[in-house]
């Protein structure tokens, strides 16, 4: 009954809630505290960055010319400062624009540094677009030539620099794939130079002519130097027709690469709990099509405070009190009422009639951006300034070969427990998108498949373990360990990177090319030494202590990892015997492992030789 309550208000609240409080714009990524932009704090979107550790820099500059951007580079050069890009938005989690240097080092902001040229001349055209300028204008700038781009984020909200730093993309495998560094004719890159040249240079990088260092800098994470202008190739504007289809997931092993082949744009949400598929049918279609439907997508729209904050209110007394089931309810809710609304999609701009939506291709394929939001009463659902969503938000690429697999192994952990799995029905479900194998990008995906995105709930106290923490922990040591997904790198936890650096063979590569442009590993911070393996660094990657397993920053190999005074023990994964949880048990004597107390002599587990150390 208390779970129904709940339920009734939350839904009470959304309808009757639209005014909250004076907030508009949202907050700045970067807040200083000295005069003149000196002593610097960053926050990604959601506040907080994976590792949970304070991101500071000495000052922050905000440059709006090429020229300004080399002289800040120049000026950290010459004084030996630790560098780092940050947007807008800082819509990454791992720790990526922290300078690290114990506070000493520099913020670049592309805030500022936004212009748009489009080339409509002979030949393929093509936009050159500056670092920060915002996925939403790139596209509304070129449609107004007439022009378009095939494949980008689902979010609006990212800048171009940062598409290009942590891999971005969309969902789909025809032609050149979803991934916006295929389309990458030149990038102007800024880096350190001697002092002959002015501590920095500007480096043109052109396709087919500078392939050694481009493929590195198309995916780079920021540690190559700061991305000046990138020159994308265009198409002719079209139009796409889409449908979304809701089915059961009997089948759903055999319809993942089915959806990829028959949908040049097509993706698949998954709600397992409910055992649920939703199938997004979407293809390009003739520009004098009939349909001027927009991409509004609910989850990505300005809403009030005080909605989001009710959401959040509930799910915290939920997980308190262990009530997977009003979890569910909810999931189920929610699911349904976007069905309704058409997830956010219209017709017309306005309201939503129904499928086919048909839109122009710079309507369609991106949302956003409740970030730019000019009424005062609505925000972002994740504004840092409420106690609104903190969420955990997972992205790892698994081959197509190796989907089915996946997809009955989770199957099976739901058959175990349905409620296990209801919270990331709050947050969407898992989103399946297509992305092709790179022909280019040292860092790219090195095969054909899905990339899963998984969002679920994430305590504000990091020694308070989740409900159901085990199943999203042994979900990802799955997909980490026995169907070697590759991390999203602008996702994930701490623990999502343990086994990048043998993950990308061209990885020697890359890391050539960033030793020949940034040898003092000015544009370098932990993080990227950690997940990159520089010197071995990823040997540090991990930070063990008690309660780390709880909030990402290890896999458990010790009981005091989880929450042992809670009830949470380090245990064996139900389905995936060899990954390593932390589970409530009623009693530890009769659960816990033998390895515990085994010798060095005796383990045969993978992680038992760590237990021991």
């Amino acid at each position: 009954m208390e779970s129904r309550v709940r339920l009734i208000v939350i839904i009470s609240l959304s309808v009757f809630c639209w005014f909250g409080p004076t907030v508009g714009v949202a907050p700045p990524a970067v807040e200083c505290y000295g005069v003149g932009n000196t002593d610097c704090k960053a926050y990604s979107y959601q506040g907080l960055f994976s590792d949970r550790n304070e991101c500071r820099a000495a000052k922050v500059v905000y440059p709006t010319t090429e020229q300004e951007v080399i002289a800040a580079v120049a000026d950290g050069v010459k004084n030996g400062l630790k560098m780092r890009v940050i947007s807008k938005g800082s819509h990454s989690l791992p720790s990526l624009v922290c300078p690290g240097g114990n506070g000493a080092g520099m913020f670049i902001s592309t805030r500022d540094y936004k212009g748009i040229a489009v080339n409509t001349g002979p030949g393929t055209p093509t936009a050159t677009v500056e670092a920060g300028v915002m996925l939403k204008a790139f596209m509304d700038e070129a449609s107004r030539h007439g022009l378009t781009f095939p494949h980008m984020p689902y979010w609006g909200g990212l800048s171009i620099s940062g598409i290009l730093g942590t891999g971005a993309h969309g969902s789909g495998i025809w032609g050149k794939g979803s991934s916006m560094y295929e389309y990458v004719k030149e990038i102007r890159l800024v880096v350190p130079a001697s002092e002959e040249d002015g501590y920095a240079k500007v480096i043109n990088l052109v396709a087919g002519v500078d392939d050694e260092i481009l493929n590195a800098a198309r995916l780079s994470l920021g540690v190559l130097g700061v991305i000046s202008t990138v020159t994308l190739e265009l198409q002719p504007m079209f139009k796409r027709s889409f449908s979304l289809v809701e089915k059961s997931d009997v089948d759903l092993e055999t319809q993942v690469a089915l959806n990829a082949e028959q949908n040049e744009f097509g993706d698949i949400t998954w709600y397992p709990a409910q055992k649920l598929a939703v199938y997004r049918l979407d293809n390009r279609v003739p520009v004098v099509t009939t349909g001027e439907g927009v991409n509004k997508y609910i989850h990505l729209q300005p809403l009030p405070a005080a909605l989001f904050e009710a959401a959040r209110l509930s799910e915290e007394v939920d997980e308190t009190s262990g009530d997977g089931q009003a979890k569910c309810m909810r999931a189920t809710a929610q699911v349904s009422a976007l069905n309704l609304m058409g997830h956010g999609f219209t017709n017309n701009g306005t309201h939503f009639t129904g499928y086919p939506v048909v839109g122009f291709q710079n309507s369609i394929a991106t949302s956003g951006t409740c970030e730019d939001t000019t009424i005062p009463s609505l925000m972002c659902v994740w504004d840092r300034r409420h106690k609104g969503v903190l969420s955990f938000e997972e992205g790892f690429t698994v081959s197509f070969s190796n989907i089915p697999a996946f997809i009955r192994d989770v199957k099976a952990l739901v058959a175990l427990n349905p409620e296990s799995l209801c919270g990331i029905g709050l947050y969407a479900g898992i989103l399946m998108r297509h992305i092709k194998k790179s022909r280019s990008a040292y860092l790219g995906p090195i095969e054909d498949g899905v990339e899963l995105d998984i969002v679920y709930y994430r305590s504000r106290d990091p020694h308070v373990p989740r409900l159901y923490q085990d199943v999203t922990e042994e979900i990802e040591q799955m997909l980490l360990f026995k169907y070697n997904a590759r991390p999203h790198w602008g996702k994930s936890q701490v623990v999502g990177f343990v086994t990048t650096k043998d993950m990308y063979p061209e990885l020697p590569r890359f890391l050539k090319v960033k030793n020949q442009l940034d040898p003092q590993g000015l544009f370098s911070n932990d993080w990227t030494d950690s997940v990159l393996n520089v010197d071995g660094a990823a040997a540090n990657l991990q930070k063990f202590g008690p309660h780390c397993a709880l909030d990402g920053q290890c896999i458990c190999t010790e009981d005091i990892h989880c929450a042992p005074e809670k009830g949470y023990f380090c245990q064996a994964g139900r389905i995936y015997t060899e990954a390593r949880v932390c589970r409530k048990v009623s009693n530890v004597n009769e659960t816990s492992f033998a390895y515990l107390t085994h010798d060095a002599d005796s383990c045969v587990d993978p992680w038992c030789s760590l237990s021991i150390l």
